[in-house]
């Protein structure tokens, strides 16, 4: 009973999330300076009738709040609109980019975890200062450089710009992954563990690995979100046509369908793969029990 009311509430708790981010997107982007307006519309041999006609087939031009529940209740049946900007099927938009996006994320996820276990892991074997701070200064000096920065940088010298990815990522699960490790290591009975004699990998494995094991899990549904970040700044910069470079341009060219259809879906994604660590998270740690 108690693991279905935690489900119902992240259930519910995922669905305002989408619906609050699709409405919000919809006020701001209705709301910005210079929407609505295009060069049609500044020709002075257009007659009334045209623009009239022309706003008509632009319902978000009225009533954004009635747009946008509209909108939602289409996006229910499978509906997600016409873009203004390419004046083509959103989802048809979606199917060509998604594959893009999809491996710059597990390229970063996949290589921003392997770097990050990496440096963590030995640091939980073998608490040395020297290493510690080597990798804390990687780290650091990694989070100060912005994703944009770092993509220009290796294209201009001709380098892996998908290696961005894993680099944006790296620095960010380290620092919690490290901290985890360092708390599950503190524990009392790691410490016996380790006054008895036990080795240091079997510790690691069997002692400290599963005590920060829900952290963990929690922090991978986190590194989602991270990954799709920086795969915007590596598309726009680096010209992938990707998600991200999609959701920058709907941004710059005011497309509101197609910039809400790219907020609920986003956020449904992040929201879906947060809950399903919690979840999982939760079951580890015996909450879910």
């Amino acid at each position: 009973m108690r693991a279905l009311k935690h489900l119902a509430h992240l259930l519910l708790s995922l669905a305002a999330t989408v619906l609050i981010g699709g409405l919000l997107t919809a006020a701001l982007v209705r709301l910005s300076p210079g929407f609505g307006v295009d060069e049609h519309e500044l020709d002075p041999a257009r007659d009334a009738a045209g623009l009239r006609a022309r706003e008509a087939a632009r319902p978000e031009q009225g009533n954004f709040l009635a747009y946008s529940i509209r909108h939602t209740a289409a996006m229910f049946r499978g509906e997600l609109g016409i873009s203004r900007n390419w004046n083509r099927p959103v989802a048809g938009l979606l199917r060509e980019r998604w594959p893009v996006t999809a491996q710059l994320m597990a390229v970063g996820i996949l290589g921003g975890w392997a770097l990050a276990l990496v440096f963590a892991l030995p640091g939980a074997m073998y608490p040395a200062r020297i290493w510690n701070a080597m990798a804390a200064g990687a780290s650091g000096l990694l989070l100060c450089v912005p994703s944009a920065a770092l993509a220009l940088l290796i294209f201009v010298y001709a380098g892996p710009v998908r290696a961005v990815m894993a680099l944006a990522v790296f620095p960010r699960v380290f620092q919690y992954l490290r901290n985890v490790l360092s708390h599950a290591g503190s524990q009392p009975h790691v410490m016996a563990a380790r006054a008895r004699g036990i080795g240091r990998g079997r510790i690691l494995i069997w002692h400290i690995v599963p005590v920060a094991a829900p952290q963990i899990l929690a922090l991978a549904g986190v590194s989602v979100s991270m990954a799709f970040g920086a795969a915007v700044a590596v598309e726009v910069v680096c010209d992938f046509p990707g998600i991200g470079q999609l959701a920058w341009k709907a941004a710059l060219a005011r497309d509101l369908p197609l910039l809400v259809t790219l907020t609920m879906l986003v956020t449904l994604a992040t929201q879906m793969v947060n809950a399903a660590a919690d979840v999982f998270s939760n079951k580890r740690s015996g909450v879910g029990a």
